[in-house]
């Protein structure tokens, strides 16, 4: 029996590409994937070349062997990971396996998420492959921030923050449902390859409904409440580390009473950036009675950094327009492998706001806790890192759009970002030297409905299931429908080849239709002999 060949080639399904076209495969693809996760993610990311950053590992991992799938997406995700090599090792100082641990990390994810969708569509399971790859990824990202003190800085979600209708997906689902998106669409083409047009037509479709309604709620969207005018005040602090009883540490308090003086009649509030005073516990006044003086006196409430170094804490002291104590708030989560300070466990609220500090909003529940307690505004002392200014500022604004409030984010060495709860930046500046820069904004405070803010990580728990149901399905057996699907390695076809159990099948079939067409042909004809014999009046023959 010859064996089964496709309609566009004629070749055997044993006919694989030749190892030398393989790895040449395999390194185009490694390449052009590495450079869209380079320029898509990280530190100053396209955004549309985030959705295409997977499609290239996607569409080749069916074709070749599975250790070669893995190795493709290990060195396309390292590769394209190390956008922020520069900022983790020379800025931050972070040691080389801490460094080297959060470019392996994501590497890791992006082999088990291909694996998985490699073996799915294996199987013949295209509408779960589709739906895996971006199920893992949010998975993981979920988990990250609850496991690790790492939090969701490194998630896809924010890479989206200029595309602002999608970005409104996360008021439903929090930032995990823009991830889900933007992985899920080159998933859903990559498994929409072999003959099945529909699973990226439904993707298509989702994502043109989800743009479409985004950008509805955002033609619809009139921020209302309490005007209030914010100044935000910050400077470039990297290496002019200055003690407050220091001369150093006296000029910078000096210019900085004399910018808040400075700020227009009706400020009514100002921020100042995190660790933007440095003392001990014995010179703290030193700085708390000329800014606690100076709110009183502009009746302007002033929200401050402050490290105490012996008490070993990092601080947002706010200091109230009507005078009195101020009030303290510890940071609560560090940046692994450059703070080390005693984290504090406490919210600091005040009428229709709420503090916290820098890295605090990279843990989506802390920003719903706040959210939950009646804070329509953020106000956020910041320490950035020069390169990662705007990563770290967008952020905040996608927790903005999560919870429904505004964003005040000061940031030394960083962006000074003001926005409204539908992540439209309002107004944004940078620090550019040591001279204090100051911004300042009037904008309606009112938060607005959001429901991630109260149904929490429901898609992230959707994705952890649709994780396990995907791992599950792939200890099944593969048959599905008595057939079992070809390897897809072989070259490009315009049908999957049929199974050599279909073959056996399909030949038995034609041996019977051909048995019982020469049956019916001989019995037809034994019947035309008879009329002929019987109209000439000779003698019927007897039937054989």
């Amino acid at each position: 029996m010859r064996p089964y060949t496709t309609r566009s080639t004629g070749r055997s399904t044993g006919s694989r590409p030749g190892r030398p076209r393989v790895a040449l495969m395999a390194a185009a693809t490694t390449s052009l994937s590495a450079v869209l996760l380079y320029l898509g993610t990280g530190l100053h990311p396209v955004a549309w070349l985030t959705w295409l950053a997977p499609l290239p590992v996607l569409l080749l991992a069916p074709r070749v062997p599975a250790s070669l799938a893995a190795l493709t997406a290990l060195l396309a995700w390292g590769a394209g990971g190390l956008t922020t090599w520069t900022l983790q090792r020379d800025r931050m100082g972070l040691p080389l396996p801490v460094a080297l641990l959060n470019l392996l990390v994501p590497a890791l994810l992006a082999v088990v998420a291909v694996l998985l969708f490699r073996t799915l569509l294996r199987r013949d399971r295209p509408c779960l492959a589709a739906v895996s790859v971006p199920a893992t990824w949010v998975s993981a990202e979920y988990l990250v921030p609850v496991l690790t003190p790492n939090g969701a800085i490194w998630s896809l979600a924010p890479t989206q923050s200029d595309l602002l209708p999608v970005l409104q997906l996360a008021s439903l689902t929090g930032g995990w449902g823009v991830t889900f998106l933007v992985t899920g669409l080159p998933a859903a083409l990559a498994a929409s390859r072999r003959g099945r047009p529909r699973i990226a037509a439904a993707a298509l479709v989702l994502v043109a409904l989800v743009a479409g309604l985004g950008a509805l709620r955002l033609g619809l969207a009139h921020p209302d409440g309490p005007v209030r005018t914010i100044a935000l005040l910050a400077s470039r602090q990297q290496g002019d580390w200055a003690p407050a009883d220091t001369p150093r540490g006296r000029e910078r308090l000096a210019e900085v009473l004399a910018r808040l003086r400075a700020l227009s009649p009706g400020t009514d509030m100002a921020i100042l950036p995190e660790g933007g005073f440095v003392t001990t516990s014995d010179d703290l006044p030193l700085i708390t009675r000329p800014l606690a003086a100076l709110a009183r006196d502009r009746r302007l409430d002033i929200v401050a950094g402050v490290i105490v170094t012996d008490a070993n804490r990092n601080t947002a002291m706010v200091f109230p327009a009507a005078g009195g104590e101020p009030g303290t708030y510890l940071k609560r989560h560090m940046v692994p492998g450059v703070e080390s300070y005693t984290p504090g466990d406490r919210l600091l609220l005040l009428p229709g706001a709420g503090v916290a500090i820098c890295k605090d909003l990279d843990f989506p529940s802390l920003a719903r806790e706040y959210r939950r307690r009646g804070a329509e505004l953020m106000l956020l002392p910041a320490w950035d890192f020069d390169l990662d200014d705007r990563q770290h500022a967008r952020t905040a604004v996608l927790r903005g759009v999560e919870n429904g409030f505004w964003i005040a984010r000061s940031a030394a060495n960083g962006n000074l970002t003001v926005s409204d709860p539908y992540g439209r930046v309002l107004a944004e500046t940078t620090t550019t030297s040591r001279a204090v820069v100051t911004l300042t904004a009037t904008v309606r405070t009112g938060g607005t409905g959001a429901f991630a803010t109260y149904g929490g990580d429901w898609f992230a728990w959707l994705c952890l299931a649709l994780t396990a149901l995907s791992l599950v399905t792939t200890r099944r057996p593969s048959a599905r429908n008595g057939r079992v699907p070809e390897p897809l390695e072989g070259r490009r076809t315009r049908r999957v080849n049929r199974p050599p159990s279909s073959i056996r099948v399909g030949a038995l079939q034609a041996h019977l239709r051909e048995a019982i067409r020469l049956l019916n042909e001989r019995r037809h004809g034994t019947m035309d002999d008879r009329r002929t014999v019987s109209g000439s009046g000779g003698e019927v023959p007897k039937t054989p």
